[in-house]
């Protein structure tokens, strides 16, 4: 074997690049949904009662707490799992 062939340097290699899972896009539907969470979240805790000794099934059961709230909590979760499945668009090569 020649002695230039052994001092050859290799060039023109193919770069690869790194696609990273996540992108800006992904990054901002998920703190959205995380939002939407915890607005639930507080929406659910409601205030607390005027007088500790009585029960009263109005702000208990109030549709705030019973429906709005979940629903917002469902409507989160499903928006952060949008977030996660959302493939970033490719960008064109020129």
């Amino acid at each position: 074997m020649s002695e230039a062939k052994k001092h050859t340097p290799v060039t023109n290699k193919p770069v690869h690049q790194v696609h990273t899972l996540f992108n800006k896009e992904n990054y901002k539907w998920m703190a959205i949904g995380g939002v939407i969470i915890i607005l639930g979240m507080v929406l659910m805790s409601g205030g607390k009662s005027q007088d500790p000794n009585v029960f009263d099934p109005k702000e208990v059961y109030s549709t705030t707490r019973i429906t709005i709230a979940p629903i917002l909590i469902i409507g989160g979760l499903l928006l952060e799992l949008y977030a996660i499945l959302r493939r970033p668009k490719q960008k064109a090569n020129v």
